[in-house]
């Protein structure tokens, strides 16, 4: 499929020197990610779970959902945010490094801190401190021990010891299928953006209609997110000028059909907004990506954006608990106060002690590698 692409499309052939683009404006976004990702949880878990409210979620319901027609609890805005970044960012990257140079840096940045927070929920559930995010009371050593490995969300019915890892399938994929068809971003780089969406359509097809025993579940939910990290690529072939714009607004256009199925089909998990949603998305990555005024640069954006994987990772495990504690004694505003302070601490306690270190140390030491392989090499020719 992506050789008679290429066949058909105009070359743009990169020399695996893709342009850069200065996203100057992505802590900005990865800070609104944050807050839309944290609202989300806790209004699922104040409406959906406890049947409750707060004056927050009124006024958000009010000026996002009625008037902006976003879905409830504002699903997928977070999301979307971090995926098309994921997209926008990754991509030059990808054609630019070789394969595993590629692929090392990505894992050195995701895994550590993703296994220590793997860890903690495998443990807290054991201590029965909290519950399973899918429907288990409990999880078995075997289940666990696929959990480190995201192995969990494609048994049937799905195990989910820390729900919000799903969105790292999606990275991991999408990483997986940038390596996979590297030449053809390399050279042909609208063509991966156009086989996706063929292939995310295939997978819902498939997912539809072959008999139940048969089918992947997660699947579905990874072909209805692929298209929000495929328009990230998108915008930033168009801005590298690595794409005619007839081609990269049929890509786009091929995207937002993924996204109509998905949603006609009942894929998407809260509501039938999403195509607005991602739009709305888009726009605002667009708008924002390049911004460089004060917000982009002041502290508490700063510190939210370098930590936003560490407080994607542990919020829902400290969500529940410190709100069940502290509701009586501080009252909802007082209580998601005292979870956004837990977060913040455990998440600094992930990010400077874990996250940082690990990757610094898994740098380093490829880094030590290839220098003594190449001084081994000259001590071979000389």
């Amino acid at each position: 499929m992506l050789a008679s692409l290429g066949r058909v499309l105009p070359v743009t052939d990169t020399g695996g020197s893709a342009p850069r683009v200065e996203f100057t404006g992505a802590n900005l976004l990865r800070f609104l990610a944050v807050l839309a990702v944290l609202y989300s949880h806790i209004s699922f878990y104040l409406i959906d779970d406890l049947g409750t409210g707060w004056w927050g979620i009124d006024v958000v319901y009010g000026v996002f959902v009625e008037h902006m027609g976003l879905n409830q609890h504002l699903s997928f805005v977070g999301v979307a945010v971090f995926m098309m970044l994921t997209g926008a960012l990754v991509t030059r990257s990808a054609i630019r490094h070789r394969p595993g140079q590629f692929m090392r840096a990505r894992l050195a940045r995701l895994l550590p801190a993703f296994w220590v927070a793997i860890a903690a929920a495998v443990l807290l559930v054991e201590l029965g401190i909290n519950g399973m995010f899918s429907g288990q009371d409990g999880v078995t050593p075997g289940q666990a021990v696929l959990s480190f490995f995201l192995g969990g969300f494609f048994l049937k019915p799905e195990v989910a010891v820390l729900g919000v890892t799903w969105t790292l399938v999606v990275q991991v994929l999408f990483y997986v299928l940038c390596l996979a068809f590297r030449r053809v971003l390399r050279t042909v780089p609208v063509a991966l953006p156009l086989a996706g969406a063929a292939l995310c359509s295939a997978v819902l097809f498939y997912n539809l209609y072959v008999p139940q025993p048969y089918t992947v579940p997660m699947l579905s939910k990874v072909a209805a997110t692929l298209p929000v990290v495929f328009l990230g690529q998108i915008v930033y072939l168009g801005w590298a000028g690595l794409g005619e714009k007839r081609w990269l607004a049929a890509a786009t256009l091929a995207q937002m059909g993924v996204v109509w199925l998905a949603t006609e089909y009942r894929v998407y998990w809260a509501g039938d907004r999403y195509l607005w949603t991602i739009a709305l998305v888009a726009a605002a990555v667009v708008l924002l990506a390049r911004y460089d005024g004060p917000m982009s640069g002041s502290a508490v954006v700063r510190w939210t954006a370098q930590r936003s994987y560490a407080i994607y990772l542990v919020h829902t495990l400290v969500l529940y608990r410190v709100y069940e504690n502290t509701v009586d004694h501080l009252g909802p505003t007082g209580a998601i106060v005292a979870f956004c302070i837990v977060a913040a601490l455990v998440a600094e306690a992930l990010y400077r002690w874990v996250e940082v270190p690990a990757a610094r140390w898994i740098t380093n030491r490829r880094t030590r590698a290839v220098a003594v392989d190449a001084a081994r090499r000259v001590a071979v020719r000389t």
